[in-house]
């Protein structure tokens, strides 16, 4: 861990994929830490309440899959204690000096935040009590077909009694942006039985201007906002940025609809019905603990608060659209404020969903680190939005674009062919893009389909669909037609929702040759050559109705990708990262009509959105239905459950590909490896079913968090404990994952997994055991058969050889096979060979 006085030098980001880039500068921390006082987050040496022996029973056995409530650790008497120690410091060390003191954090993590000068902050540090000063930093915000995509309605729904009863009683908290209370998707007056009061959960529904009373509801049973390191710093407006739980920016509406929304759902957008939407857990109940805004993202000090809050109301699981868009400093990136809260939190029974962030396809680029998260790429799925326009010369040129078509031919024109008298292409440079409609004369537009230029600026937010779209309306136009400039070549376009008929060509190939068409049909006034009309005709056949089939899942190029990174030095750990891949592009889910995350939406009450944010919210609901099935699940073994049981090929048989590049992705896809799917593809009617399970309590993590070099006193800041109190430590390789990643492998190395037998059949199964080894390397699993019954436990010994040097991953994977019908998927990677 780096001194107190330095900084910490990580923005967190909102994992969906836009027109805008969500990354931040250090402008804003050395604004911060030049200024005379500063928001920082001190933390003590002391246990917070999670961690106190006095309120909870030892530490949950490797082998024991039971999980006990958060609420089994809240003592509130033990937190107020912690926070008069919090008060009591700060009187002592900054007496009759000026200070705010903004959160006192005691469930998760021992430590407050607070505005303080620099000064003040290396006072504190000097106090034997504290262990750990640091400045807070930015943070900023990284589906109507899913479900059937992923099998739910005929699989895991069924299971837990049909859509109306999937996921009941389980509560997911969402640290996001805030929700819209009044979308349909998160009504509790639904056909069917009463949501019933979820068990357990104690939280609040915070009544503010923007959020009145009644907002809440047997659905939507939580809400409360954190601000406080942002209104510290100024950069909050109470009317602009919405001091309430409410969702002004439509990210954290759209993440909890996807994860819980009700089923049956109307999504209607600019006026078209394009089916009912669902959550994949449509019972569940939702949680919303606001920390993100939306001119301005959040800080890490009310991160931590909602993590911390969210644990003490009772959630079962936490949901992270957010990531870090660097490594954290410091001798592990599994040290950092918000993991180790997220540690705690894994220790009192809660199952974490982080998104594995949009930084791909770029080895090592992954953003959520620690093994105690579970972490989520993202993938296409089987739905595409197709829209055509044909040509008078009978030739047909296909697009995207959520939009109705033409009932006849009309004429073209170029946008740089409708001005106004006077007006010049030099007058106005972006006249192509179609982004004011007083550049051009109504007449030449009128009843004529007016062709724009899509150029990288509506790739950058500068200029947006929907201005063009009232630009057309204005000047009458019969139709809209965007064409593939060069600038933006490479490019996905996606499927935009548009109230005229409307497309826009993605293909360079097939903008050119609407060009040429429409210029070979050009007429010019014999004496000036002033062109003064266009023969080109077309008719846009529209694209409202979707098409299915096409080849999927595939890793979307944006998705992150490992090896995981242990540190800041690009040294790789022996953590498979992601855990897994969910559908995370083109996703419909929720939107706040005054959200403004993306033009194209703004008003509506859907919204089409891609990144890592959307995929992780997939999981998210699929866990919860393992939470209903399984209640007494450790999160370990909710881990388990997902990532044995997933998918490693696509819908047709063949391998799942990964999209390589940024610019023409498919065009560079190849077989994905663990570094881009983990364990592969979720699988949600399998994971109500897998067989075994690998199981991992607090006391492994804490084993692997020792064994760093360097960590006893890192560890001892965050959980009050000592690593001399374990007898022994966990290389991060024995840690029992449902996978095996070794970084370095020297000669002949050895490790264990253990697996329960968690089956409902009461018969014994015997599983016989196969393995693909990496290339280079040797496998050898024993037992290589063995029977278990329920309940019971079975050690597996994994011996691992390195036969010859090598320093490219390499990877392979171990499969368990029982004989009713469960399947079990290891994946191995080995990274550097060194053969001894």
């Amino acid at each position: 861990m780096e001194e107190s006085s330095s900084l910490v030098r990580s923005v967190f980001v909102l994992c969906l994929v836009s027109s805008s880039v969500f990354c931040l500068d250090d402008s804003d921390q050395n604004a911060a830490a030049s200024s005379s006082s500063a928001v920082y987050i001190v933390t003590l040496k002391d246990p917070p309440s999670v961690h106190s022996s006095s309120d909870r029973e030892t530490s949950v056995s490797k082998h024991s899959l039971t999980s006990t409530s958060s609420q089994t650790y809240r003592t509130s008497n033990r937190s107020a204690s912690i926070v008069r120690v919090h008060d009591s410091l700060l009187r002592k060390v900054l007496r009759k000096e000026n200070y705010i003191k903004l959160y006192s954090y005691h469930y998760l993590i021992n430590g407050f935040s607070a505005v303080i000068t620099q000064q003040q902050a290396d006072r504190l540090a000097a106090r034997e009590e504290v262990h750990n000063v640091v400045l807070d930093y930015p943070v900023k915000k990284a589906t109507t077909h899913t479900p059937q995509f992923l099998g739910l309605p005929r699989g895991a729904w069924p299971r837990e009694g049909g859509s109306e009863y999937a996921g009941e009683g389980v509560v997911i908290g969402f640290i996001d942006t805030g929700i819209d209370p009044t979308h349909p998707s998160f009504s509790d007056k639904v056909p069917g039985h009463s949501y019933p009061v979820p068990p357990r959960f104690t939280g609040v529904c915070e009544v503010t201007t923007g959020f009145p009373s009644g907002s809440c509801n047997r659905k939507l049973v939580g809400a409360r906002h954190f601000a406080e390191s942002a209104l510290s710093r100024g950069v909050l407006n109470s009317s602009q940025d919405d001091a309430s739980p409410f969702d002004g920016e439509g990210h954290g509406t759209h993440t909890a609809s996807v994860a819980a929304g009700n089923h049956g759902v109307p999504v209607v957008v600019c006026g078209h019905h394009l089916g009912n939407a669902s959550g994949m857990a449509p019972r569940a109940h939702v949680a919303i603990y606001k920390a993100l805004y939306k001119r301005f993202g959040g800080f890490a000090a009310d991160i931590i608060a909602a993590i911390d809050q969210a644990a003490q109301d009772g959630v079962d699981i936490i949901n992270l659209s957010i990531t870090p868009n660097r490594r954290p400093p410091g001798i592990a990136t599994f040290f950092n404020p918000i993991d180790m809260a997220l540690l705690s939190a894994v220790k009192a029974g809660i199952f974490v969903v982080q998104a594995a962030g949009n930084t791909g396809p770029a080895p090592k680029s992954m953003s959520s680190f620690s093994p105690w998260i579970f972490t989520v790429g993202a993938t296409s799925h089987d739905r595409v939005y197709t829209n055509s326009i044909i040509l008078g010369n009978n030739v047909t040129i296909s697009g995207v674009g959520l939009a109705s078509g033409t009932r006849t031919m009309h004429k073209l024109v170029l946008a740089a062919h409708a001005l106004r008298n006077g007006t010049t292409i030099m007058d106005a440079i972006y006249v192509g893009e179609c982004q004011d409609s007083s550049s051009y004369e109504l007449k030449l537009v009128n009843g004529k389909i007016l062709v724009c230029s899509y150029t990288v600026r509506f790739i950058l937010g500068v200029s947006t669909i929907k201005q063009a779209l009232l630009t057309a309306k204005n000047l009458t136009a019969a139709g809209l037609v965007f064409y593939m400039d060069p600038s933006s070549t490479g490019f996905q376009m996606t499927s935009t929702p548009m109230d005229i008929p409307g497309i826009l060509i993605s293909s360079p190939q097939d903008s050119l040759a609407l060009l040429q068409y429409y210029n070979t049909s050009l007429s010019r006034d014999n004496a000036s050559g002033k062109i003064v009309g266009s023969a080109s005709v077309a008719r846009i056949v529209g694209g409202m109705k979707p098409t299915y089939g096409i080849t999927a899942p595939k890793v979307m190029y944006f998705s992150a990708r490992g090896p995981d990174p242990e540190d800041d030095s690009f040294q790789d750990a022996d953590v498979m990262k992601p855990n897994l891949v969910a559908p995370g592009n083109s996703i419909w889910g929720a939107w706040s009509p005054l959200g403004i995350g993306t033009a194209d939406f703004q008003g509506e009450r859907f919204a089409m959105e891609s990144g890592t944010s959307m995929s992780a919210p997939h999981v998210t609901g699929i866990a919860a239905l393992i939470k209903q099935k399984f209640p007494h699940f450790t999160p370990a073994a909710i881990a388990s459950a997902l990532s044995t049981t997933a998918s490693l090929t696509d819908r047709k048989g063949g391998p799942i590909m990964a999209q390589r590049t940024v610019l023409n992705p498919d065009a560079t896809q190849t077989p994905a490896t663990p570094f881009d799917m983990g364990s592969g593809f979720v699988n949600a009617t399998a994971a109500l079913d897998p067989g075994l399970i690998f199981d991992i309590g607090y006391n492994e993590y804490m084993k692997f968090l020792c064994r760093i070099n360097g960590s006893s006193p890192v560890v001892l800041n965050y959980t009050g404990e000592s690593c001399s109190a374990y007898n022994s430590s966990l290389a991060a390789s024995d840690l029992n994952l449902p996978s095996v990643t070794i970084a370095k492998l020297v000669g002949t190395r050895t490790v264990l997994r253990w697996v329960t037998n968690i089956a409902a059949t009461v018969a014994n199964e015997t599983y016989t055991v196969g393995w693909k080894a990496p290339d280079s390397v040797s496998v050898k699993v024993s037992p290589a058969k063995f029977t278990i019954g329920n309940g019971q436990t079975r050690v597996l010994s994994l011996v691992f050889r390195a036969m010859k040097n090598g320093s490219v991953a390499s990877f392979g994977k171990i499969g368990i096979i029982g004989d009713r019908g469960h399947v079990v998927n290891i994946p191995v990677t080995v990274i550097y060979k060194i053969a001894v």
